[in-house]
């Protein structure tokens, strides 16, 4: 299947659109020059093109099995990540002191995305990642010193054992037990499922974080802890011991990420496995956030990086497949074309690559501001870094299902035969809008929790910031920058509105009703922002015409097709509660 990292794309997007050069101005980073980034850009994409996307056909095909010694992974993801680990990549934005090299997170997205080429391999290290951010932030200094240099590099993976089959997304109703041992250790006993890379054998050992509840905690979240459960102890020399009584019970058939083992994992069943508090107890939702919050940020990534690869999947498939005649062609023309000459065929296509670009811009700006709130400790970049993370996870992965159908739908028949892979981009894209948290569960987060930031303060800041872009292009007197400049304004004057009326005007329920179409309006109308700008800095710059002609052209596409649906969003978000209750049950079920 068709990759190639957009390394010039990647670059733009993050220094043009995101704003990455103002970390460099902050000065923490300001060793980080250009040729180290470009380094970084250039070694990170020859591993994705030449070894981690190439794989991702025979992960789908063999995927991971469950044998009587543990769960096995092909091959050639033990190799890959043998790779991965030796090339150091899961240390980039790992704290300096357990043995990362420091860099910033928004530059680490971007290799992110590269190897979200292949799902089903990045989602160890994304775990992994979360894993060392949880860590970092709560764990003891002696967890740290026990366990983090690993995890940081990759030779340990880590696991988020959240969900139990009765309480789904309800995790306040949690039953995993934690009972405390006179040695300060906990018995874990409990069953969890949908764990990702629960077990496997990439790396040597697996850090486990376990949510359970400890005698007597109070009823709900409020009396969750989170517990550090390896799947071998670790001995004082930091060698490996016995195994735990943790193991993988079952691997679920799933209609995508096959090389991914999604297990069901079983805590005690030869009597308790032996767990460490992390952090305080009854303080386990606070832990889990610090890592689930940077889990959306990169699921986002995977929709950028699914819905990259299905463009290019479909670009390169429409440049080949010759069918029908050239439009406008004489009557006794019939040599068939290819169907990249088709208009609707480049509509497809266009959209493709508008909402991808447009979602990569929203998730650089959200990786920029979690720098910018980490080295700077600036509240008002913390504050965007919260605005913006529900939709970088919702909106990215919307559009890769979107942009894969898509993909689909270009290769025709042949998207629906499993030969071609446009069918495997579908299906592993499905499932990224459900885990680490819904994307309903995002809306309801976006308007419930975010909206109020500062009073509004936050979410009206950025709004002036998108007209600021507007007006800048507004001012160029570049004809396609003043098209796009009125397109962006009027989204950005209906995104205004319908905030203000979620804040001031609407009921509890007719917000909660209104959440998810006010979120695409929301995303659509940061995206255009993103493209904007970078159709803006293309005019300002010397940059290849190629280049220069596609910014221009994307930025136009999305103003033109994509902003001009704001409006029916808008009225979306207003229609209420009320309507949804009229209609009754009785709609639905009779």
């Amino acid at each position: 299947m068709t990759y190639k990292a957009p390394v010039d794309e990647i670059r733009f997007a993050l220094m043009q659109e995101a704003g990455f050069e103002r970390l460099i101005a902050g000065g923490k980073y300001e060793d980080l020059s250009d040729d180290l980034i470009d380094a970084i850009l250039d070694e990170a994409a020859k591993l994705a093109d030449n070894v981690v996307a190439p794989i991702s056909w025979d992960g789908d095909q063999k995927g991971a099995q469950l044998g009587a010694d543990g769960v096995t992974v092909p091959e050639s993801f033990k190799q890959a990540y043998k790779q991965y680990v030796e090339g150091g990549w899961p240390t980039l934005a790992a704290p300096v002191e357990y043995g990362g090299q420091g860099l910033p997170l928004a530059l680490s997205n971007a290799v992110t995305e590269m190897m979200n080429a292949n799902i089903g391999f990045q989602l160890c290290p994304m775990l992994s990642n979360g894993g060392m951010e949880a860590l970092a932030a709560h764990a003891s200094d002696e967890q740290k010193q026990k366990y983090l240099h690993k995890v940081v590099s990759g030779e340990w993976s880590a696991t988020m054992n959240l969900t139990e089959s009765h309480a789904g997304s309800d995790v306040g109703n949690i039953r995993a037990k934690a009972e405390p041992q006179d040695d300060g250790s906990y018995k874990i006993t409990g069953t969890k499922i949908y764990i990702t890379y629960g077990d496997h054998d990439m790396a040597e050992n697996i850090i486990h974080l376990v949510l359970a509840r400890t005698p007597g905690a109070p009823e709900g979240t409020k009396g969750i802890s989170l517990f550090l459960v390896p799947k071998f102890f670790v001995n004082d020399d930091g060698s490996l011991g016995a195994r735990n009584d943790a193991k993988c019970i079952g691997l679920e058939e799933k209609m995508g990420i096959h090389a991914s083992p999604t297990c069901v994992m079983a805590f005690g069943e030869e009597g308790g496995a032996t767990g460490w508090l992390i952090g305080a107890e009854n303080r386990g939702m606070a832990c889990m956030f610090t890592m689930m919050n940077n889990a959306r940020l990169h699921v986002g990534l995977q929709g950028v990086g699914v819905a990259e690869r299905a463009t290019q999947h479909a670009l390169a498939y429409a440049l080949e497949r010759k069918q029908g005649r050239k439009p406008g062609a004489g009557k006794d023309d019939n040599e068939a074309v290819e169907i990249i000459h088709h208009p609707d065929v480049r509509r497809m296509l266009m959209t493709m690559r508008a909402l991808t670009d447009a979602a990569r811009g929203i998730c650089y700006e959200n990786g920029v501001a979690a720098d910018l709130a980490h080295s700077e400790n600036d509240e008002a970049a913390r504050a965007r870094n919260d605005l913006l993370t529900p939709i970088s996870k919702a909106f990215s992965t919307d559009i890769a299902n979107e942009v894969a159908a898509i993909g689909v739908q270009v290769h025709g028949g042949m998207g629906f035969i499993e030969e071609t892979g446009a069918a495997q981009h579908a299906r592993d894209a499905r499932i990224l809008t459900i885990y680490e948290g819904t994307n309903g569960i995002q809306a309801l987060d976006l308007v419930g929790r975010k909206l109020p930031l500062g009073n509004g303060k936050v979410v009206r800041d950025y709004i002036g910031e998108m007209r600021e872009t507007a007006e800048v292009c507004r001012q160029s007197n570049n004809p396609v920058l003043v098209d796009v400049a009125d397109k962006l304004g009027d989204a950005i004057s209906i995104l205004e509105e319908t905030t203000e009326w979620l804040m001031k005007d609407g009921k509890p329920m007719d917000v909660l009703a209104g959440a998810t179409p006010y979120l695409r309006l929301f995303a659509l109308t940061a995206g255009g922002h993103y493209l904007a700008r970078g159709a803006y800095a293309v005019t300002q710059q010397t940059v290849n015409p190629q280049f220069a002609q596609r910014k221009m052209a994307t930025a136009q596409f999305f103003a033109h097709n994509l902003l001009s649906q704001c409006g029916g969003l808008a009225t979306s978000v207003k229609a209420g509660n009320d309507m949804l209750d009229d209609i009754g049950l009785e709609a639905l079920v009779s």
